[in-house]
């Protein structure tokens, strides 16, 4: 017997957990830990939802560990929890139901790479930093950056996407094929090697964004890029947060092969500027990369350049330097602690949403409004490229009345997104904290269906339950 929690998710008996973490004990030893800090170090969330610790972490060196964890915990009928870095957004490592938690970071070799077919077949622990120092004089490279390192399983689980997705797409796009660890602890292998098949369902695709609730990612063979010969990393401020996202909407449609586009709002520059040392315009800025031959650079950058200035851009200035590009990439990936440096001791929460590229400026602008409405101190960087934005929330979480007004922001923000034919979440996931917008954006028959797949792949709820599914 199990006890409900949250609707439909089910804390496993006493007797049946300590069952469990008895013979896991007996299985693995001292990888088996049960301390509160580690537990805890495997549920921290960087959004409000309170942290859920699992019962016991196992640190899993190899796929066996992961079966027998999965064999072991299947026959008492206790949750398992994936974990890769702990990177994801949306509370996906919380364990609700408590249960067991299969740290994958000790899986982090690189099993074959061919060079010849741009692919390569990895384990879930490897991290994207250690895959590309690994490729790099082999003059290839993984393009998916989220901006923190986290491993390539926990992004494929996610869907993950990141500043380059506008070239090179998202995981989606990258993953050719899994090796998953069902519900009875076989494996299942859902693709090959080949860049394209048309052999039965699609089930790479069924369990990248599935965020561990439907089995656990064992191993990954992913598409590889060759590093391009120039790449020019390049700047340029803009009056009005409309105007940066016109140029990004007119780039887009007349065919400039950005490899990135990113939109700070002024806000994010101003702390940009304080946190990474940069005397940046504190007015809207677009960040861009260029890749290909060096004459194709010079003329992207051009091309952009003519664009830039019909929209109300400044200075457009570019540079081949890898120091330079590092040094203004960088203070994008610490947009988040730049903003957290705004107001030391409040809450920050990073959510995201994504919208038809024709509907960005109004998407931005009109949620730019809305927190001088409210009063609220939200940072936007966005992904803009591909219509996605995120924005920083900074809340005393101990005022009432000010964690209201930033709950009901980021409600009428969703809502926003999804009455401009976007989505409640371009790149973090629903996890837990975005369950309740799911039904209002693809309607209670595709969640009837998504409850069908979980039921024939994990009859008994225990891969990652109270995720993505909303209760009831």
């Amino acid at each position: 017997m199990a006890t409900t929690i949250s609707g439909s998710v089910k804390r496993p008996e006493p007797q049946a957990l300590a069952s469990a973490v008895e013979a896991l004990a007996a299985r693995f030893g001292n990888r088996l830990i049960t301390s509160q800090a580690v537990r805890e170090q495997h549920a921290h969330t960087t959004t409000w939802l309170p942290t859920q610790p699992p019962d016991a972490v196992v640190m899993a060196q190899e796929t066996q560990d992961i079966q027998d964890v999965v064999r072991i915990c299947a026959q008492f009928g206790i949750p398992v929890i994936a974990f890769g870095t702990g990177t994801s957004l949306e509370g996906q490592v919380n364990a609700p139901a408590g249960g067991v938690c299969i740290d994958l970071r000790d899986m982090n070799r690189i099993l074959e790479v061919h060079a010849e077919d741009l692919d390569c077949v990895i384990q879930p622990g490897v991290t994207r930093k250690a895959l590309n120092e690994h490729l790099r004089d082999q003059g290839l490279f993984f393009p998916i950056d989220p901006g923190a390192d986290a491993s390539l399983g926990g992004m494929a689980a996610t869907r993950a996407s990141g500043t380059n997705a506008v070239r090179y797409g998202t995981m989606r796009d990258n993953v050719l094929a899994l090796k998953v660890v069902r519900g009875d602890g076989e494996i299942i292998t859902t693709g090959t090697r080949a860049k394209k098949s048309s052999a039965g369902y699609d089930l790479t695709h069924l369990f990248v964004g599935a965020e561990g609730t439907l089995g656990i990612i064992s191993e990954l063979t992913i598409k590889l890029r060759g590093i391009p010969e120039t790449i020019a990393a390049a700047a340029c401020s803009f009056e009005t947060v409309r105007g940066a996202c016109q140029a990004t909407i007119l780039a887009i449609q007349t065919g400039i092969p950005l490899a990135r586009i990113e939109l700070l709002n002024a806000e994010q520059v101003r702390a940009c500027n304080a946190y990474s040392k940069l005397t940046l315009p504190e007015t809207p800025l677009l960040l861009l990369e260029f890749h290909g031959s060096e004459v194709e650079v010079a003329e992207q950058s051009r091309n952009f350049s003519e664009i830039a200035r019909e929209c109300g851009g400044g200075d457009f200035t570019w540079t081949t330097k890898p120091e330079d590009r590092t040094k203004l990439w960088q203070a994008r990936h610490d947009a988040y602690w730049s903003v957290k440096a705004l107001r030391p001791g409040a809450g920050v929460v990073a959510t995201d949403v994504c919208v038809p590229i024709s509907r960005l400026a109004d998407c931005v602008t009109e949620t730019e409004d809305d927190l001088k409405r409210l009063n609220l101190l939200s940072p936007i960087v966005g992904h803009v490229g591909d219509g996605n934005f995120h924005c920083s929330l900074v809340c005393d979480v101990d005022n009432k009345e000010e964690m209201a007004r930033g709950e009901d922001f980021m409600h009428r923000l969703v809502e926003r997104a999804q009455s401009m034919g976007g989505t409640c979440t371009g790149e973090h996931g629903i996890g837990q904290g975005k369950q309740k917008y799911l039904e209002a954006e693809l309607g209670p028959e595709a969640i009837d269906a998504m409850r069908a797949l979980k039921q024939a792949l994990d009859p008994q709820n225990i891969f990652n339950p109270g995720k993505i599914m909303p209760v009831g």
